[in-house]
């Protein structure tokens, strides 16, 4: 999940004109001071270095500013700055499935290739996506933001319904990329994802070995966990987040539906359930999972799940994210190989670091993956 930024004007909230750095953050329980490693059991843990004035502080600031259509136009504003080419492509998914995605290409001898994946009801154009596009071509690497079905103007392209579970035409699509763009250039290969876009970019990093994707990197903002205790939370929390996605889910059904009515004959109170409603249904007509609670299984990384992952792994999570249960990383089982970064603040995928709307995780993973491939 990612984007609730277009309800920014439901949250009041004064922007100062100068806002003034605030004090160090402070350490997220748990974890020691950045830079070192956490000895308590569970993974590895640091304390992350962002620390935003003391107006940015407030999570749902952070998480409807960050994807806000004014960080939108940043991110469009920053993207088109960059000394670089730009390709749409559609790339093969398996089994006749297509999706969509724009490969960007800067100037010079590329470092490498790295795929980004968008948050729910996000797409290759939401902001964050653009500018960790332009983070990356700044430091030479080629980019492909990677729409999943039926998100961005991509619904026409299959038939059936997006869902979580949908990894395998990920990975395919992934390897399509991989073998047209990557390999024949010998370029190391690194993937990188926002909220749910991070839980595929991980499950990417379980099954990518297996599938003969190669990658050297696997970074993750945000990621979904634990999908069940994520629609708990947006559930039990602010009412903005759950009308968001519910209004942005609605659009995307109707969509469907006036694409292929003799498929989709679905009616209007059908759209006019909330969100777990709203699942369940989609679960016991478009998918192969008999429950609610089956399917949210299918894609649950928490616990033990990620302790087998043989990539270079690095986590971001914001302590108060509104959205993800911030408890469940301390209790991830990973490799030595993997680290988590946990700040106080960030909220959902926010991060912003100034009145500029600058973002933290944006240049995070910019340096993690310019750390991980040779120059």
């Amino acid at each position: 999940m990612s984007d609730p930024g277009a309800a920014a004007r439901r949250v009041a909230a004064p922007v100062p004109s100068a806002p003034s750095a605030g004090p160090s953050a402070p350490r997220a329980p748990g974890a020691s001071g950045p830079g070192h490693w956490s000895k308590d059991s569970g993974p590895r843990i640091t304390t992350s270095s962002y620390d935003p004035p003391r107006w940015l502080r407030n999570p749902h600031v952070q998480s409807v500013l960050g994807s806000s259509p004014l960080r939108r136009r940043v991110g469009q504003k920053a993207l088109a700055s960059m000394d670089a080419t730009h390709h749409a492509h559609t790339v093969d998914g398996g089994e006749g499935i297509r999706l969509a995605g724009c490969h960007s290409v800067p100037t010079g001898v590329p470092r490498g290739l790295v795929l980004l994946l968008h948050g729910w009801e996000g797409s290759i154009d939401s902001s964050y996506m653009r500018l960790t596009a332009a983070a990356l071509l700044a430091r030479g690497f080629e980019v492909f933001r990677l729409n999943f079905r039926d998100h961005g103007e991509t619904h026409h392209l299959n038939e059936a319904l997006f869902h979580s579970n949908r990894l395998d035409e990920v990975v395919y699509a992934t390897r399509d990329v991989v073998q047209r763009l990557a390999v024949p250039r010998g370029l190391p290969v690194a993937v990188a994802g926002y909220s749910l876009g991070g839980n595929f970019a991980l499950r990417l990093g379980l099954r990518g070995p297996g599938a003969g994707i190669d990658l050297s990197h696997v970074c993750a903002v945000c990621p979904v966990l634990d999908p069940a205790r994520t629609m708990d939370a947006m559930e039990q929390g602010l009412p903005l987040y759950l009308w968001y996605f519910e209004k942005k889910w609605r659009g995307s059904l109707a969509r469907k539906r006036d694409l292929f009515p003799d498929t989709h004959a679905f009616d209007d109170a059908t759209l006019r359930l909330r969100m777990r409603a709203l699942t369940r249904w989609m679960v016991e007509r478009h998918t192969d999972f008999d429950t609610l609670d089956h399917y949210f299984d299918g894609y649950t990384i928490d616990g033990d799940r990620l302790a087998a992952i043989a990539v270079t792994t690095s986590i971001l999570m914001a302590e108060d994210d509104p959205v993800i249960p911030v408890d469940a990383f301390r209790a991830l089982t990973l490799p030595a190989h993997a680290t988590v970064e946990i700040s106080p603040w960030g909220g959902h995928c926010g991060f912003l670091q100034n009145a500029r709307l600058e973002g933290y995780a944006e240049q995070w993973i910019a340096r993690r993956i310019a750390d991980a491939m040779p120059a």
